[in-house]
């Protein structure tokens, strides 16, 4: 599973408290005493798989912090990848009432994004279930949560695709137009990174002539890590696996959905990526209730 940093998510939960508190809640003001205290739980409404605990306690802190509330106190009920049932308690966080209703709305925008994007990727990665084949995400993120929606991802059981541009060179189509070939632009690559073995080469293919002119470029003795084939049939995706016969990696993407992810899978390819992972996925239904 990959790890999160704090500056990963912290400008993300000042920016938020900012743009939701600004110069305070004038409800919760209006109607609590600065020292009345409150406990309140966080309930999960929805099956699914809870992922963000850490940056939903980070924003209890931080509210706590710049309002001076040294009462906080947080206990964690599940782990980031549990499976939850509608009805469980995930966390409570004491503290003043006050404090705990500036938090709820980032906390939960947090919690439940997050724990979204890892449900949505549990059914995929479960739809996958006997195959060897493994779901990826893409870039295809909210601008600004790459990190925490590419952990979700994770904690959902999926593989992280490249980070961002600087991680892996993915060669498409306007890279091999500049470049005036598919060759062209894999032999560039390889010039570039001749010093930088970590970072990967991928190659988009949108025909099966295009998997061969990859193929040729091995027995040239160029590198590329994985052959990506775009918007092919199933049918085409079994072609080009059994073309490349394990020569390198071969990744699946476009047109691709929950509905019809298996039958590309028993085409063998290794990995399918997909977008909906990040771009679509549902928020997972859960709520901060005071309790006594």
């Amino acid at each position: 599973m990959m790890s999160l940093n704090d500056s990963d998510f912290q400008p993300l939960i000042l920016t938020a408290l900012q743009e939701d508190i600004a110069t305070g809640d004038v409800t919760s003001e209006a109607i609590f005493s600065p020292e009345t205290r409150a406990k309140a739980v966080f309930l999960v409404k929805q099956n699914g798989v809870i992922c963000g605990l850490d940056v939903t306690r980070k924003v209890c802190e931080e509210v706590a912090k710049a309002s001076n509330d040294e009462t906080l106190t947080w206990e964690q009920l599940a782990q980031d990848g549990d499976a939850v049932q509608s009805g469980t308690v995930v966390a409570t966080v004491t503290g003043r009432a006050i404090t705990l209703l500036k938090a709820e709305r980032t906390a939960l925008n947090f919690l439940q994004r997050m724990s979204g994007v890892a449900s949505l990727t549990r059914v995929y990665v479960e739809a996958l279930r006997g195959t060897h084949t493994r779901v990826a995400d893409t870039r295809k993120t909210i601008p600004g949560w790459r990190m925490l929606d590419k952990y979700a991802v994770s904690v959902g059981g999926g593989m992280n695709h490249r980070i961002g541009l600087f991680d892996m060179a993915l060669i498409k189509d306007n890279h091999r137009d500049a470049a005036g070939s598919l060759t062209n632009a894999i032999r560039k690559c390889n010039e570039a990174l001749k010093d930088k073995p970590h970072i990967p080469i991928e190659a988009e293919t949108r025909t099966i002539a295009d998997v061969r002119e990859v193929l040729a470029c091995l027995d040239a003795g160029l590198r590329v890590e994985r052959i990506m084939v775009d918007n092919f049939t199933p049918e085409g995706v079994r072609e080009a696996v059994n073309i490349v016969a394990g020569r390198t990696a071969t990744e699946a993407s476009g047109g691709i959905t929950l509905a019809n992810i298996r039958t590309f899978a028993e085409a063998g390819v290794d990995i399918i990526s997909v977008g909906a992972l990040t771009h679509s996925a549902p928020a997972l239904d859960i709520s901060m209730k005071f309790r006594d």
